[in-house]
C-alpha cells in the first residue's frame, strides 16, 4: 500500500470532504510540509522557495509586507504603501483608497504602545498581530508560511485547470475559510484576495497558483513592479 493510501482522507456523512480533496503525496515533492516555515515559501514545484530571494533574517509575512518598506527602516508609512501600490500598476484614486483601508486597519496593533499613531505607520516587526481570521491559514500565527495549506487551497477549489483558481472558484475558496461571526475576516479576506486577482490573473482570468505563492513571501510584487518599470521604460 502506498503511503496516504491507508488515511482517509474522504467522510462518508461529510460529504464536503468529498467535494474539497487534499493532496496526500506531498512528502514526495516537499520536506515536511506540515512543518511551518519562517523563510522560506516552498511549494510543489518550489522546494526551496523563491530562488535567489533573500528573506533578510524576516518570516514570509514578514517579507509580503517589506515590499511596501520604501527606505528600509522596518515601518510602512501611508505614502510608502501609496507608491507600493502605484507600483502594482492601480491608478492613483484606487490607491489612495486602498491606503487608507491598509494603514488605517493595520497599523494600532502593530504599535510599539498603547497611544495611537495619527502618522499610521505599521510595524514590521510586529505584523504577525494583524493576522485575521476566515483566512487559508497559509501564514501560521507567527508569520510562518505552511506548505500544507497553501497545496491544500488548490487541490480543494482549482477544480477547472489545475494549479490555477478561476474568480467564481477563489470566492468559493474565500467562502470555504468563512469562520462563523466572523465579519471583519469574511471581509477582509475577501478584499486581499480580490486585490491579488486584479492584479495577478492570467489573460486567460486563472490566479495561478505560483502567483499566489510569490504574493505570500512578496517576490509577486517586485516582479509586477519591475515589469511596470520596464514597460515605463520601453515606451519612453
Amino acid at each position: 500500500m502506498e503511503d496516504g493510501e491507508c488515511i482517509a482522507t474522504e467522510a462518508p456523512k461529510a460529504p464536503v470532504t468529498k467535494e474539497r480533496k487534499i493532496g496526500t503525496d506531498l512528502e514526495k515533492y516537499i520536506a515536511k510540509p506540515y512543518v511551518a516555515r519562517a523563510l522560506q515559501a516552498p511549494d510543489v514545484g518550489n522546494p526551496d522557495g523563491t530562488k535567489g530571494y533573500p528573506d533578510n533574517g524576516m518570516t514570509v509575512l514578514q517579507q509580503h509586507v517589506a515590499f511596501f518598506d520604501q527606505n528600509n527602516d522596518g515601518v510602512v508609512y501611508p505614502w510608502e504603501t501609496f507608491k507600493g501600490i502605484r507600483d502594482l500598476g492601480f491608478d492613483p484614486f484606487s490607491s489612495f483608497v486602498i491606503t487608507f483601508v491598509i494603514n488605517a486597519a493595520f497599523s494600532y496593533r502593530t504599535l510599539p504602545g498603547w497611544v495611537p499613531n495619527p502618522l499610521l505607520p505599521i510595524y514590521i516587526e510586529r505584523i504577525h498581530r494583524d493576522k485575521h481570521g476566515s483566512d487559508s491559514a497559509t501564514y501560521d500565527t507567527e508569520g510562518r508560511f505552511m506548505p500544507v495549506n497553501l497545496e491544500n487551497m488548490f487541490t480543494k477549489y482549482a477544480l477547472t485547470k489545475p494549479d490555477n483558481l478561476s474568480l467564481k472558484e477563489l470566492w468559493q475558496m474565500t467562502e470555504g475559510n468563512r469562520a462563523a461571526f466572523d465579519y471583519l475576516g469574511w471581509m477582509a479576506s475577501k478584499l486581499e484576495w480580490l486585490l491579488l486577482y486584479y492584479v495577478a490573473k492570467d489573460k486567460q482570468g486563472f490566479l495561478s497558483k505560483e502567483a499566489v505563492r510569490g504574493c505570500f513571501d512578496g517576490s509577486l510584487f517586485k516582479n509586477i513592479s519591475k515589469m511596470y518599470k520596464d514597460s515605463d521604460r520601453k515606451s519612453k
